[in-house]
């Protein structure tokens, strides 16, 4: 069985060797709910991990390995490149033409009067900007980060936006004269900020207002050489990552600017060398960070073709680890899964990212330092969380989702996890943010109500989930019912083995034709010796929106109706240990962070503590 070693295991990349077939789902006393036919001779290999050693600075010359080291010591740019010469005055040497779009709705909002963060509108001339102004961090992100230059740019052509963007520039600078503490000033929302303004600079720079425009040249500069020295200040390597992204920006398009941007190429392949893994997922494990890297780099590409510069080979190589994870967590219906704290981010706003990254490539499949497992049958998706949760120092909206699965069929959400941790102080409240993380908000089992892994305050994750075992393979055809191949991917984790002496294990085998996911959970005890008394257990299944829900009469099934007119039936069997199906009341939060109510299958009951299984079914009928 591969194991995903502790938490560490994404730093340390441990390989994974293979065992034997796990054991089968049985039910007890009754006709097991899942049979596990044979398993094929050819085990599937795990996912394919490019080299992060690939990633690294270009090759440079001695003199400017030189011109570097000079240049982090603290000599002046200008002195470095043109000793001889004045400083040049402040200008942008190039166009950048990005292939990234934004909202046009956001964009049509802002030329209304008002920002429009996640479905919360709040008036401009209301705003405060000033860098200690009590903002959540969705609207941090926004205000503090100029995310809306982009949205803007989108809405209407640049001579009708102009006026917008001055006015919000304006009102910014006025309170934020220079350098100081604050949500405005931390690293990854200033590199946001810089990069914004040197990729949109003709949405600020060309208006009629010379004032204005000096002062945001000046705020370029005094925001770039900031960076110069505290860019390593940032909480983690991907705000870092932010923040050397913008350092080189800021050396390929403003004058005197190769010291600075040899310095920052530097910078910038060492922070994301530390910020992902070897196949390509980021370690925060949350896939909006990962659209943020890739966005990152394809605007950073774009500044190096408006000064006539290839992009580094190795930025290309950095994309090409980025985008095939991604894809990994997409739906049959296109959009996102909701996991770390996503939504299920629109099919076309990821199309939209990937078209612009220029990758073209295909899902990962078996992610084993990302660790999420994809399996396709059919026209049917399932996700399942087989890796520990992020380290707490990568943490950003982090989630006790280990073992949960996400399922679509025919670009319909059959079971999905609530997700939307990071749109809380949108239409999300940010006093359920903690809830949206925990065990019990994804689609998997919870003891005791508590969570698999400690959920704690600002995004971080405590003690819980140390370790975490997975195997996959495909079965042989003609050994499951119905006569078609699966596959069966099989996990288990160690988050409640020192409350409760007990390992969490499940295993699902999706049918090739995609019509059936027959799943099984088994407690195992973390000893020898089993201990006495009985613990209370639930397994939770929350269902898509739209779906409709009705328990049968026995109580031990569930008929699903779905909005595109098909029928899927749910049934529970196993070493029930009394326990009873139920219907209760969930939240979905879609990719624009709106919640929607939704219900959700509970099997609950008590579980002896020498351990127990649970066979279950989702099959599409007719």
């Amino acid at each position: 069985m591969d194991s995903i070693a502790t938490r560490r295991a994404s730093e340390t990349r441990a390989a994974a060797a293979d065992r034997g077939p796990a054991l089968p789902l049985t039910g007890g006393g009754e006709e097991p709910l899942v049979r596990t036919p044979p398993p094929r001779a050819d085990v599937l290999e795990p996912g394919r991990a490019l080299a992060l050693s690939d990633f690294a600075p270009a090759d440079i010359s001695v003199g400017e390995r030189l011109i570097r080291l000079a240049y982090r010591l603290g000599v002046p740019g200008s002195t470095l490149a043109a000793p001889f010469s004045r400083p040049a005055k402040p200008r942008l040497l190039g166009t950048v033409e990005t292939p990234l779009a934004g909202d046009r709705a956001a964009g049509v909002a802002l030329r209304a009067g008002h920002f429009l963060v996640h479905g919360v509108k709040a008036p401009i001339a209301q705003m405060d900007f000033s860098p200690v102004a009590r903002l959540t961090p969705p609207f941090d992100r926004v205000v503090h980060g100029f995310a809306w230059l982009r949205d803007l740019a989108a809405s209407a052509p640049r001579e009708q936006c102009v006026p917008t963007a001055q006015r919000v520039l304006g009102a910014w600078l006025a309170v934020n004269p220079g350098p100081d503490k604050g949500a405005a000033w931390q690293v990854e929302h200033a590199g946001h900020r810089l990069l914004a303004w040197l990729v949109h600079a003709p949405l600020i720079l060309s208006g009629s207002d010379a004032a204005l425009r000096s002062r945001t040249l000046r705020a370029i500069g005094e925001t770039a050489r900031w960076l110069d020295r505290n860019v390593s200040r940032a909480p983690d390597r991907l705000g870092e990552a932010a923040g050397w992204a913008a350092v080189v920006a800021a050396g390929l398009l403003l004058p005197d600017g190769k010291p600075r941007r040899l310095y920052g190429e530097a910078g910038l392949a060492r922070a994301l060398g530390e910020a992902v893994s070897e196949d390509g997922g980021v370690l925060s494990r949350s896939p909006l960070a990962q659209m943020d890297a890739i966005a990152l780099l394809v605007d950073l590409a774009a500044c190096y073709r408006a000064v006539g510069r290839d992009p580094p080979a190795a930025l290309d190589t950095m994309l090409a680890l980025l985008v095939p994870p991604l894809l990994g967590l997409i739906h049959s219906d296109g959009g996102l899964g909701n996991w770390q704290g996503a939504g299920a981010i629109a099919a076309d706003r990821l199309a939209a990212l990937v078209e612009a990254s220029g990758v073209r490539t295909r899902p990962l499949r078996d992610v084993r330092q990302w660790g999420y497992q994809r399996v396709s049958g059919g026209k049917a998706v399932l996700q399942f969380d087989a890796a520990p949760p992020p380290l707490a120092r990568h943490a950003r909206w982090g989630c006790a989702s280990t073992l949960a699965f996400e399922f679509s069929s025919h670009g319909q959400r059959i079971v999905v996890n609530c997700g939307g941790a990071a749109f809380g102080g949108g239409q999300v409240p940010v006093r359920i943010e903690q809830g949206l993380r925990a065990t019990a908000a994804h689609s998997t089992l919870v003891l005791d109500n508590a969570n698999s892994t400690a959920v704690l305050l600002g995004g971080k994750l405590g003690t819980g989930v140390n370790e975490v075992e997975v195997d996959r393979r495909a079965l042989d055809p003609g050994g499951g019912s119905g006569g078609g191949g699966a596959t069966r991917v099989e996990g288990s984790h160690d988050g409640y083995a020192s409350r409760y002496s007990l390992l969490h294990r499940r295993i699902l085998i999706l049918r090739d034709d995609g019509t059936e996911l027959r799943g099984e959970d088994l407690l195992l005890p973390a000893n020898r010796k089993g201990k006495r008394g009985k613990v209370g257990y639930a397994i939770r299944f929350h269902i898509g929106p739209g779906i409709d829900i009705g328990l049968s009469e026995d109580r031990k099934g569930a008929g699903l109706a779905l909005p595109d007119g098909s029928y899927w039936q749910f049934r529970m069997a196993g070493d029930a240990n009394a326990a009873a199906l139920a219907v209760e009341e969930s939240l979905w939060v879609d990719g624009q962070g709106r919640p929607h109510p939704i219900q959700q299958l509970v099997i609950e009951g008590m579980a002896p503590r020498s351990g127990g299984s649970f066979s279950w079914l989702f099959k599409k009928m007719g």
